[in-house]
């Protein structure tokens, strides 16, 4: 990806965002286990994701000189009214824009986001094939509260995701 010495921004995702963040999304569906979707969302289905976002689950994006790097989301851990104050955190980073900070920029923003909304607790996970976003979570104070086995089948293999929690 083409870098330039502009310094990356944090914003409020505008509904213009959707197709960078799609192309984002979608190119992990095909690629990689970071998610267990298994098809490529449609136009439609990121339309109704951002509609369903709330002042509480905030969608974010990273960009540069204008340009989507990545982008981050707070959503409901559950749906049962006791839970409110839990929410579970995403960062997805363009894949040619790994390794230079734009994981770290968003996933700062989204806990400062969480706390100053008022919740309690950020879970995060991944894959257990994913070691850097483990890691990325970790240097956080996010700790290790279990792993569930063999919870998703992809690419012809089961895999395990390790779900970590930040206390905010």
């Amino acid at each position: 990806m083409d870098t330039t010495n502009t310094a990356p921004s944090v914003r409020l995702a505008a509904q213009a965002d959707l197709p960078a963040i799609g192309a984002i999304f979608n190119y992990y569906i095909a690629h990689s286990t970071c998610t267990f979707h298994l098809e490529p969302q449609t136009d439609a289905e990121y339309q109704a994701w951002f509609h369903d976002c709330t002042d509480a689950q905030p969608l974010t994006v990273v960009e540069r000189d204008g340009r989507v790097l990545g982008w981050a989301s707070l959503s409901p851990w559950k749906s049962r009214c006791a839970y409110s104050h839990s929410v579970e955190g995403s960062v997805y980073v363009h894949h040619e824009c790994h390794r230079e900070g734009v994981g770290k920029i968003l996933l700062t923003d989204l806990i400062e986001r969480a706390q100053a909304l008022g919740h309690r607790t950020l879970i995060g996970g991944a894959c257990t094939e994913h070691a850097a976003s483990l890691a990325l979570q970790k240097s956080f104070g996010f700790r290790e509260v279990g792993v569930l086995k063999e919870v998703g089948y992809k690419f012809g293999r089961w895999l395990d995701v390790l779900h970590t929690q930040l206390m905010l």
